[in-house]
């Protein structure tokens, strides 16, 4: 995740600079049910309105929460589908919060009211995410069902009636990108907190999607509409957050934007970007399913890395046998094409491998989403284009592979 906010904050009041991150844990993303009440068109789970069988009980939640806090996990999303489909969804926050967790809702915003509001303030989420696709019908549209756009708004309000800290969650493609702007507006005029835009990753229904992907031109107008949005924000003191997530390169692309209007301040801001590190898919970052199986993050649902039924989190995270695993805590990653040659991998970490696994069947190679130009980068295609995607097979699960890939 990429937090503009916080950066531009630093260029309107310098602050102390960031370290390299070095949580206590990874930031657990957890899809505790994967039934859902809407059909949206890039769910990453292709979850539907059924029953999914093998999910934890209540007693299996309790002792993996135990294990992870143990580990040293600072947050748990709790998300799903949709996390409040599931009966005991309060009776897990409020232990989760026992246990001393930093915990958000991820949600669609549908099934919050008025009969189930005070239940919710009660559990005192740090923060509840909700979804919106656009405006009026194009969000009913993205949803699958009429009238959802009013109901998560009517949700944001209830929200920030009792106090709670609410954000929305935009993932932009080519026929919803138009509604930025008046998305943007709406948080303004609902004074909104939190603003996050997820760029689309090529998981579940979302590589379904990935034609519809925004195209690199739209995405650099996207990103100038948010910067300015942000640092307009940041100028006037409202305290409202602006993050991106999913494209890392939004660090380098931002750095670009603080060359052309804070020349003399590029460079302490390249410092801060480095410390930032970008991508933390298998570092920072982890997703466990609703069956239990844990993921290097929330788009990698078809490579599995363990079970916690089987095994503890903390053994499975730590395991560089995998040869994915090996790859991601590499620093630098083994990356190949135009990102092994790209000076800027200490400020993006190589972008999201997902998206390269997804198109070219190797996790290493250049992330097609990456909307740079070269010239901004410092490449010459002449560096990178000689090579090509190597296809490896993942699953091989050996040390000797991932050594080989390193190479």
């Amino acid at each position: 995740m990429f937090r503009i906010s916080q950066f531009m904050q630093d260029l309107i009041a310098p602050g102390v600079s960031l370290n390299e991150r070095k949580p206590t844990g990874p930031v657990v993303i957890w899809n505790l049910i994967r039934r859902c009440n809407l059909r949206c068109q890039h769910c990453y789970t292709t979850s539907k309105d059924q029953n999914y069988p093998g999910e934890l009980g209540t007693e299996e939640v309790f002792k993996v929460m135990e294990e992870l806090r143990a580990y040293g996990v600072p947050v748990l999303i709790l998300s799903g589908g949709e996390p409040l489909m599931r009966p005991d969804i309060f009776k897990l926050t409020a232990y989760a919060k026992q246990l001393g967790f930093y915990v958000a809702l991820s949600t669609n915003g549908t099934l919050i009211n008025e009969q189930n509001i005070d239940t919710i303030a009660a559990c005192d989420y740090q923060y509840v995410g909700i979804s919106i696709d656009g405006i009026g019908p194009t969000h009913d549209r993205f949803r699958g069902k009429k009238g959802a756009f009013n109901d998560s708004m009517a949700a944001v309000q209830l929200c920030q009636q009792a106090g709670i800290k609410v954000g929305l969650r935009f993932t932009p493609v080519q026929n919803n990108v138009d509604e930025l702007p008046q998305l943007l507006e709406l948080v303004r005029k609902e004074n909104i907190n939190k603003f996050y835009l997820s760029h689309l990753n090529y998981g579940g229904r979302g590589n379904r999607s990935r034609k519809q992907d925004t195209h690199h031109q739209m995405t650099r107008d996207m990103m100038d509409r948010l910067l300015e949005a942000a640092y307009e924000d940041a100028r006037d003191g409202t305290g409202r957050e602006y993050v991106t997530g999913n494209n890392d390169a939004d660090g380098v692309y931002f750095l670009q934007w603080v060359k052309k209007h804070f020349p003399e301040k590029e460079t302490a801001i390249r410092k801060k970007l480095i410390a930032w590190g970008g991508n933390a898919s298998g570092l920072h970052i982890a997703n466990i399913d609703n069956l239990g199986n844990v993921h290097p993050d929330t788009f990698w649902w078809d490579y599995t890395l363990g079970n916690i039924k089987e095994r503890p989190f903390s053994d499975i995270w730590s395991d560089t046998r995998d040869p994915l695993m090996a790859g991601l805590k590499q620093k630098p990653r083994p990356l190949g094409g135009r990102c092994g040659a790209c000076p800027a991998q200490s400020i993006c970490g190589g972008n999201t491998r997902v998206r390269a696994y997804q198109t070219t069947n190797d996790p290493w190679w250049e992330d097609p989403g990456c909307y740079l130009h070269d010239d901004e980068l410092g490449l010459v295609e002449a560096d990178y284009i000689h090579t090509r995607p190597h296809p490896i097979p993942l699953q091989t699960n050996t040390v000797g592979q991932a050594i080989q890939w390193a190479k």
